[in-house]
């Protein structure tokens, strides 16, 4: 089967100068470098604080109760065991096992309003396989790479899963949802948020490389950026940052990522209704 077409100045070096020592040298490049935002000095080109990410489409395979396949309503929110840290096996009597390159998520949820940890909310998250497809519509005898976490009081959820792949069309990505409760998510409530996490393309040109699992990884890469992305390319240079994962590992012993989610109570969830991709 083929992948989808699918504050004040208080110091004498001013904030610029103080940015990288707060967020840490290394996650700041890594969120910036891969997008143009890093000036020639190698310091930032300006100061990324708590921005909402923006609503974006959910896309045609949520599994979410929100659509169907085949006549069918595909939702994995209410099968038993959708509640998990480890996203690369299936559950609810499905069997099959993603294959691919560890990669272990710490999401930190806030209110965009304060930057305050959101906790016992429930997020619910969704990827593709090593070269693009998704459970429950194109592998249709399993459910991995999807489950559903719950924050702690640092609104802090951790998930294990692959390195997501690449299919044509689309920049590499993470799907999610954001509830107020575990019984919001699976009763079908609405979500406080949807949206993507974008990965960065220095790791994901290292792993389609080196990793032959991600066999059509580098091609289709090769095909996309992050302007002409048709859910990335429309969002700000702040907002691409925000939602951007930080990486540390590399492509033979895994990653490690990290991406805090700022969600705006009260944004327009216009983007909810866009053309599914």
């Amino acid at each position: 089967m083929t992948p989808h077409d699918h504050d004040d100045d208080h110091h004498d070096g001013g904030f610029t100068a103080d940015l990288p020592k707060l967020l840490g040298r290394r996650r700041l490049l890594s969120l910036l470098g891969g997008l143009g935002l890093v000036s020639l000095s190698g310091l930032p080109a300006y100061a990324l604080d708590c921005v909402a990410l923006p609503w974006e489409t959910a896309g045609p395979y949520p599994a979410d109760g929100s659509n169907v396949k085949a006549g069918q309503v595909v939702n994995a929110l209410t099968q038993d065991g959708v509640i998990r840290e480890d996203l690369r096996t299936s559950f609810a009597g499905m069997t099959p096992t993603a294959d691919g390159l560890q990669l272990d998520l710490e999401l930190t949820l806030v209110n965009a309003d304060g930057c305050a940890p959101l906790g016992n909310h429930a997020i619910y998250l969704w990827h593709c396989d090593t070269t693009g497809l998704y459970s429950l519509y194109d592998t249709t005898d399993s459910n991995y790479l999807r489950g559903v976490g719950v924050s702690d009081a640092e609104g802090k959820v951790r998930f294990t899963t692959i390195f997501p792949g690449c299919y044509d069309g689309r920049w590499p990505h993470f799907h999610f949802e954001v509830f107020t409760s575990v019984d919001a998510a699976v009763s079908g409530e609405a979500s406080v948020l949807t949206a993507q996490i974008a990965v960065p393309e220095a790791e994901a040109a290292a792993v389609y490389a080196a990793d032959p699992r991600y066999s059509n990884g580098s091609t289709n890469l090769g095909r996309i950026t992050i302007p002409t992305d048709m859910v990335f390319g429309d969002n700000s240079a702040e907002e691409l940052a925000q939602q951007t994962l930080a990486l540390t590992g590399n492509p033979t012993n895994g990653y490690k990522g990290t991406l805090t989610i700022p969600i705006d109570f009260a944004a327009d969830r216009s983007a909810a209704a866009a053309p599914p991709r």
